[in-house]
């Protein structure tokens, strides 16, 4: 088992370090709220009293911070030498290659890692990762990595962990709103959620974001929408990943005309309602945009 430094304890990196806990892994968590840090001790771990106590603990440090500026200011001039970062947080391209290239200068393995599969999947265990770095290290990291999460792809070298990640939600994101679309013009032609939700499910509309997590109450009982759209992954964080994407699209001249789209009325539906709730509550800006439920 390894001695791992946790840093960032919130929705994702709380559960993902006490899954690490349950696997008998001695993990020493920070974050700056210090309830979380205290809720990790409950669970079996250990409070560091810093950032830099946390890294020092681990023989792999992992982070989950919120953006990229937080990532910069890193964990190289506090962690040992022989430590493995591992950055599961989702930020832009260019600082996920930048931090792996200041890191292999000061002489340490690092892996971007960012997840996809939301507070649940970080709960379950189930979630899925995206890595970017060296083969080999991603082979050393790996059995950590399972811990956590049920699916571990190696993308490529360093950064492209982050390129799948912004890749993969720019789709979930379109494909919410094209959803969101079609359940709002069914139901203004007389046609019901479930029967929609019974053809298109088995035809060739099918796809996760409706299958899964439908945004319509009703056919998925599982899916937000049948919980006033408490998140699983909020819509501020659909936005930001949006935003993400349409920065690395603009990097490398991509044309994303259905990505810019989405990001706009992500941008929109948060400064409307309340950035906390469930992506998929965008269906009431696009299915009923004259009331909120």
């Amino acid at each position: 088992m390894a001695s791992i430094g946790f840093i960032g304890l919130g929705n994702m990196g709380g559960p993902m370090a006490a899954n690490l806990v349950k696997a008998g892994h001695q993990v020493t968590g920070f974050d700056i709220v210090p309830k979380l840090s205290e809720a990790l001790a409950a669970t079996g771990g250990r409070a560091a009293a810093s950032a830099a106590k946390a890294a020092a603990s681990g023989e792999l440090v992992i982070t989950m911070l919120p953006a990229g500026p937080q990532v910069r200011a890193g964990v190289l001039a506090k962690a040992h030498k022989s430590s493995l970062l591992i950055d599961c947080s989702t930020i832009d391209v260019d600082t996920a290659r930048a931090v792996a290239a200041a890191a292999a200068e000061a002489g340490f393995d690092m892996l971007d890692a960012p997840v996809s599969g939301g507070v649940a999947g970080a709960e379950a265990a189930s979630l899925t990762f995206m890595v970017g770095g060296e083969a080999g290290v991603f082979a050393r990291a790996q059995p950590v990595l399972a811990a956590m999460g049920r699916t571990i792809v190696h993308a490529g070298p360093a950064g492209n962990g982050q390129a799948a990640k912004i890749c993969n939600n720019m789709i979930l994101g379109v494909s919410m709103i094209a959803v969101c679309e079609a359940f709002s013009l069914a139901e203004r032609l007389g046609l019901s959620a479930q029967t929609l939700f019974d053809i298109a499910g088995k035809s060739s509309g099918q796809c996760w974001a409706m299958t899964s997590y439908c945004p319509v109450p009703g056919p998925v009982p599982s899916s937000p929408a049948n919980r006033d759209y408490a998140p699983g992954f909020t819509a501020a964080m659909m936005l930001k990943d949006l935003r993400l994407a349409q920065q690395a699209a603009g990097g490398v001249a991509a044309p994303t005309p259905l990505g810019a789209a989405a990001a706009s009325l992500y941008q929109l539906f948060v400064d409307k309602e309340t950035e906390v709730l469930d992506f998929s509550a965008i269906y009431r800006l696009i299915g009923r945009p004259d009331r909120k439920k």
